[in-house]
């Protein structure tokens, strides 16, 4: 286990016996950089929203923007590497809640099923044929112009 993994475990006391204050601390730390780090970009999202108008969610333009950061080598990997692992590992976890908010909506759903139910086969259908078209013609061109 790597230490950022050790760091967001929830330990127990006997857990700790054989751990030092000290790396601990070290790792209370570095995953309290690496969620400052992710929830400035949150944040930075929030306000190019908010400034803009834009209507996009600010956490998709959040993590667009950690995402160019990070290919422009502006910010390290291993700022981030340890939290994201946690929450990309826990990431069913977080569709909880909006699952059980759709029970409010019970009736709805109900009444509309078939009209949820082609739509989300439709679209699946859809992105599935376009993502296998892109990713033949990408494959070709790449075929065309790797000796280049």
């Amino acid at each position: 286990m790597r230490p950022h993994e050790k760091a967001l475990l929830l330990w127990s006391e006997s857990d700790m016996d054989g751990v030092s204050g000290r790396v601990l601390n070290g790792f209370v730390f570095m995953v309290i950089i690496q969620l400052a780090v992710i929830f400035m970009f949150l944040a930075i999202g929030e306000f190019v929203v908010w400034f803009t108008g834009v209507p996009v969610p600010s956490s998709i333009i959040g993590m667009l923007m950690l995402t160019a950061a990070l290919r422009l080598g502006v910010v390290r990997l291993r700022l981030v590497e340890g939290v994201a692992g946690v929450l990309v590992k826990n990431l069913g976890f977080f569709f909880i809640p909006a699952g059980v908010a759709m029970i409010d909506f019970f009736p709805v759903l109900r009444s509309q099923w078939l009209p949820i139910v082609a739509s989300s086969a439709i679209s699946t259908v859809i992105v599935l044929c376009v993502t296998g078209h892109f990713h033949q013609v990408s494959r070709k061109y790449l075929a065309r112009h790797a000796g280049k």
